[in-house]
């Protein structure tokens, strides 16, 4: 069982063979369940995003294998109020996406801290990109609100270290290793100084190809309860889904 925590559904915008194909995908790598946001929502327009993605996981075809993050800008929170009001009770969306880049609103900026309150009272939990030293930032706006679940998207990337240790500080903090890059041994010394029940596994795909997080895996040589949770059983527990 393989569940992909940090997945994407739509067009980039640049020309890519694997747009649009995200169960084919997904087949090819032995990915049973995936949860995608939108691209459009990510990059250009969060409703219009998060509306055809709703369309798109209401297919028959995507039942029970795709899941949806609801994404939000910050900087636009009326209109988060109102998609996750929409969005969250139909069961298809399990959890929010939140790109500190896209709408300029980092981890210390006060509109990050407001979205993920609202996050948080939502009572789901949130994929935020996070690079470097920001997942320091991250984890200490999940120290400061009470029942907030935040996954560290790319877990620092170059700053993986420092999410060893923002992972060491909040439990409540998890990590997801995709990254256009593998250095030599980042997924075994992660795994090896945090809790395997704050470790989950994400590829970026549509936008990276699986094959990249799957070797990166790999390569860490994981065995026992430590592998299985990375696989699934943490994403599962997370966001509540049905494994059977």
């Amino acid at each position: 069982m393989i569940i992909d925590v940090h997945a994407h559904w739509g067009p980039w915008f640049f020309t890519m063979d694997v747009a649009g194909a995200t169960l084919a995908t997904m087949d090819r790598y032995g990915i049973d369940q995936a949860i995608v946001s939108s691209t459009e929502a990510v990059i250009y327009d969060a409703p219009a995003g998060n509306r055809a993605l709703a369309t798109a996981l209401n297919d028959q075809e995507n039942s029970g294998r795709l899941y949806g993050y609801v994404t939000i800008n910050p900087r636009r929170l009326q209109e988060a109020v109102r998609d996750l009001a929409e969005y969250l009770p139909t069961g298809r969306f399990v959890g929010v996406k939140i790109h500190t880049d896209y709408t300029g609103s980092p981890a210390t900026s006060p509109q990050l801290r407001a979205a993920l309150e609202l996050v948080a009272s939502a009572g789901c939990p949130a994929l935020v990109h996070t690079w470097g030293p920001s997942v320091l930032d991250l984890a200490q706006v999940c120290l400061d609100t009470p029942g907030l679940r935040v996954i560290a998207g790319h877990m620092g990337a170059d700053g993986f270290r420092y999410a060893i240790e923002a992972a060491r500080a909040c439990d409540r903090l998890y990590l997801e290793p995709c990254w256009s890059h593998a250095p030599a041994g980042r997924i075994a010394e992660v795994a090896a100084n945090v809790d395997a029940r704050q470790l989950l596994f994400g590829t970026d795909a549509t936008l990276i190809d699986p094959s990249s997080a799957f070797g990166s895996v790999a390569a860490a040589n994981l065995t026992g309860e430590t592998a299985e949770r990375i696989a699934w059983r943490n994403a599962a527990e997370l966001f509540g889904l049905e494994t059977a």
